[in-house]
């Protein structure tokens, strides 16, 4: 524990070396996440991903935090080469061995995805229900973090189905 707040970062790493099981979830405090949404998730890990992003398609927040969201998502997908919708959703599962290869810090938890992706891992993205917040209060919405160096991707993409969600989160090639 920490005496005082050092960042959803600092926090997260800290809940990932502390957790044991083979899955492990995460999800904000806020109540803007549905847990009966868990499962979806845990499917999509026992079809074989590393790591699952919630993407919050239809949201319930205000302009002031979308714009800037939908900016930073364009182009941290377009700098990684990841076809990922919603960066910054907190609602994820990752397989444990995915965040032993992980150390996050300042504000590295917005690109999981994209250092999973950078160490091999395979992920996907599902439409999760977004909820209007009713409790706590968003740090920094006007902040758009650094990014980190990312390489881009050559690999295809694959669909899934009837949500037309992207199967992974590497783009399609061109040839």
């Amino acid at each position: 524990s920490f005496k005082k707040n050092r960042g959803k970062a600092d926090s997260l790493q800290q809940g990932f070396v502390a957790a044991h099981g083979k899955i492990v979830i995460t999800m904000d405090a806020d109540l803007q996440d549905d847990p009966n949404e868990i499962p979806r998730f845990i499917k999509k890990i026992e079809e074989g991903y590393d790591l699952v992003s919630g993407w919050k398609y239809i949201r319930h927040d205000p302009i002031s935090k979308t714009l800037p969201s939908k900016l930073f998502n364009y182009a941290t997908s377009f700098v990684s080469g990841i076809r990922l919708h919603d960066f910054n959703c907190g609602f994820k599962a990752y397989r444990s061995e995915v965040l032993k290869d992980i150390n996050l810090y300042g504000d590295l938890h917005r690109y999981i995805p994209a250092l999973a992706h950078q160490l091999g891992y395979k992920g996907t993205e599902i439409r999760v229900k977004h909820y209007p917040r009713k409790f706590g209060k968003s740090n920094r919405p006007w902040l758009l973090a650094e990014r980190p160096r990312l390489r881009p991707s050559t690999c295809s993409d694959e669909q899934d189905g009837s949500r037309n969600v992207p199967g992974d989160f590497r783009r399609p090639t061109t040839s």
